[in-house]
């Protein structure tokens, strides 16, 4: 049954609620999808913004176990508040981890002098929306790539994360802006990479005591000029894509490192746009996508 929220008797507007009372166990969050009448986006940033109460406590946990009899109290006003960064996107959020989308300009965690980075973006958000946590990188992307990451909220679910990575990630995709003509559809690079003094990352065919790496490509489009090409990695290297790309004689766009000087949109022409993976402590399979980004596909 579900009751409306009220005010203050001397008129000034308190926080607004509905009312409800559970009839048959349940997860907090399976519970709320199916009662309440919003959208799963708007659910999970009232859950995550503190605006859900089980019989007068505050609950931010989607796993909590409801029973029948409890009473369930959602507000209408309080809502997650919005991180304002050029930046960065929040994408997804829980208790554990947050799933976001980056902007080019911006490294994924300090370096040196350099004190724009994701890590320090996120800390001030949860600091200014009273969460005490901080975050934790478990990836990366370069500083010019764009794309969706993941961040752990604490110690252990970032550890969680990284101890089985490549099993936890089932999917992760780039979409990339090649320069020239890629002759095959579809096709597969490997070879071990390892950097040299300077930090370039070179390939080898031949065991080279670098890592091991493997990509998959898939051509999605291609004109006179350039091709649009999708690649799913098997393993995560440093500069991984960037370096298969050159070795096919087709580098990234925009790529200063390991390109050839072809720059039609004035950015490294990287996109991370697929991540699927477990949740590490729900087990939940969570997969995310972005659009292909417009001045990819604007080429075309």
């Amino acid at each position: 049954m579900k009751k409306k929220g009220y005010t203050n008797s001397d008129g000034m507007k308190r926080e607004s609620y509905d009312y409800y009372e559970v009839k048959e166990a349940s997860m907090l969050l399976d519970w709320l999808l199916k009662n309440v009448n919003e959208s799963r986006s708007k659910v999970k940033a009232t859950l995550s913004g503190q605006g859900i109460k089980v019989n007068g406590k505050t609950v931010t946990h989607f796993d909590f176990a409801l029973t029948p009899g409890m009473k369930i109290a959602v507000s209408k006003t309080k809502r997650n508040r919005t991180l304002r960064s050029r930046y960065v996107k929040i994408v997804y959020e829980d208790s554990f981890l947050v799933v976001l989308e980056k902007n080019i300009g911006i490294l994924s965690m300090a370096a040196g002098h350099s004190s724009l980075n994701v890590k320090s973006v996120l800390d001030d958000y949860f600091r200014n929306t009273k969460q005490h946590c901080t975050a934790h990188i478990v990836h990366r992307l370069d500083r010019d790539t764009s794309g969706l990451m993941i961040y752990a909220k604490d110690k252990r679910t970032a550890l969680a994360l990284e101890a089985d990575w490549h099993h936890t990630v089932y999917d992760r995709r780039y979409v990339a802006v090649l320069s020239g003509v890629m002759e095959d559809n579809q096709g597969t690079i490997a070879s071990w990479l390892k950097d040299n003094s300077a930090y370039v990352t070179y390939s080898s065919p031949v065991d080279n005591g670098g890592k091991y790496a493997v990509s998959h490509s898939e051509t999605l489009d291609r004109n006179q000029q350039y091709s649009l090409v999708e690649f799913k990695l098997e393993t995560g290297r440093k500069n991984q894509i960037r370096v298969h790309a050159a070795d096919m004689s087709h580098p990234v766009c925009g790529d200063p490192k390991y390109g050839n000087g072809d720059d039609p949109i004035g950015r490294l022409c990287l996109h991370a746009y697929v991540l699927c993976f477990y949740h590490p402590v729900t087990h939940e399979p969570m997969e995310f996508s972005t659009n292909i980004p417009h001045a990819f596909t604007q080429l075309f």
